[in-house]
């Protein structure tokens, strides 16, 4: 593989997390733990608001694309690690690993700018109560997820179309267990100073901006429950933000820390381990945040539950008298 042609590269290397041959079945094991209580527990929260009546407002409209979210987040980088841990092969092809990047980066926007939308829609209905239900309307409460999905979706396709206009050599092992994007660039023996230039931009636009805006609606949040003279008002208030404070907390945090640790040790391993934190761990605690601290969805998903075991076992017991019949009829 020469330089100058990135059409030349065939695929990648994905290093994973260890070579150690007798770390992969313990990593194997975990992750698919993982992976499984993220597609299922965010799946029960997307069920669980559309078929119960009493979560259709637009708190947890939002819930329900976040959960949504972080299902196509973790489901574009997970498979493909425990795909090659049991295969025992390192490689992904070059149109996967685009692909990657561009999806990860996709849904990882995705999430911030509705979490940014959720601080909002807390903010009014904290601040403004009288009003909440005239600002946050249906029409309005769509165009802010739409407008969420457009932003991510030209943010991804901009990287993605600059990633292919590198030109690669013939060092392809990647330091990571996905292809992340930066690591990608390192990659590249072409000139990277505009790929550089955009994502330290978009980096600023679209993480900045967002974080901005949750730090401004809090505040104001803060304030306005400062102002509130009983103490159970204040604590109904801010019952009503813990939820989503606590996941803001954690996908920020676990983010600027993976970038920090990196800066701070220069170490492509210990980037990778810290990644698993906002790519695997976040998106799985995400729904457990939710359900555990917030009554109303701790009792939607009851209802739930409880509709799919009688539905099961009305089903199993007509199966049950379907077969008596049949038995009966051949004697």
């Amino acid at each position: 593989m020469g330089p100058g042609n990135n059409t030349q590269i065939s695929g990648f290397l994905l290093m994973g997390l260890s070579n150690k041959p007798e770390l992969q079945l313990p990593i194997f094991g975990l992750f698919i733990s993982m992976y499984l209580i993220t597609v299922f527990g965010n799946l029960l929260i997307i069920l669980a608001v559309s078929s119960d009546s009493h979560l259709h407002n637009h708190m947890y409209f939002f819930l329900a694309n976040l959960s949504f979210a972080d299902i196509c987040f973790t489901s574009t980088i997970t498979p493909k690690m425990l795909v090659n841990i049991q295969t025992h092969s390192k490689v992904i092809t070059y149109t996967g690993c685009i692909s990657q990047i561009c999806f990860s980066l996709l849904f990882a926007s995705w999430e911030d700018f509705l979490l940014a939308v959720m601080a909002y829609d807390r903010f009014v209905a904290i601040c403004h109560p009288l009003h909440y239900r005239v600002i946050m309307n249906p029409h309005l409460c769509g165009l802010l997820v739409l407008v969420s999905w457009i932003m991510s979706v030209l943010n991804s396709l901009l990287q993605s179309l600059m990633v292919l206009q590198l030109s690669f050599c013939s060092e392809v092992e990647i330091p990571h267990f996905f292809c992340e994007l930066h690591q990608m660039i390192q990659l590249a023996c072409s000139d990277t100073f505009l790929n550089d230039t955009v994502i330290y931009v978009s980096t600023v636009l679209l993480a900045c901006g967002p974080l901005t805006g949750i730090l401004y609606s809090y505040s104001k949040i803060v304030s306005s429950i400062c102002r509130i003279s009983s103490a159970q008002g204040k604590y109904k208030a801010l019952s009503t933000c813990a939820s989503h404070l606590s996941v803001v907390s954690l996908f920020y945090c676990t983010v600027l820390g993976v970038y920090l640790s990196s800066a701070a040790t220069q170490s492509s391993h210990g980037s990778a381990v810290a990644s698993v934190m906002y790519t695997v761990v976040t998106p799985m605690l995400n729904p457990f945040i939710y359900s555990l601290r917030n009554k109303d969805i701790k009792e939607a998903l009851i209802r739930f539950l409880r509709r799919v075991t009688i539905k099961g076992t009305i089903v199993l017991v007509v199966k049950k008298c379907l077969g008596c019949r049949a038995q009966s009829h051949d004697f």
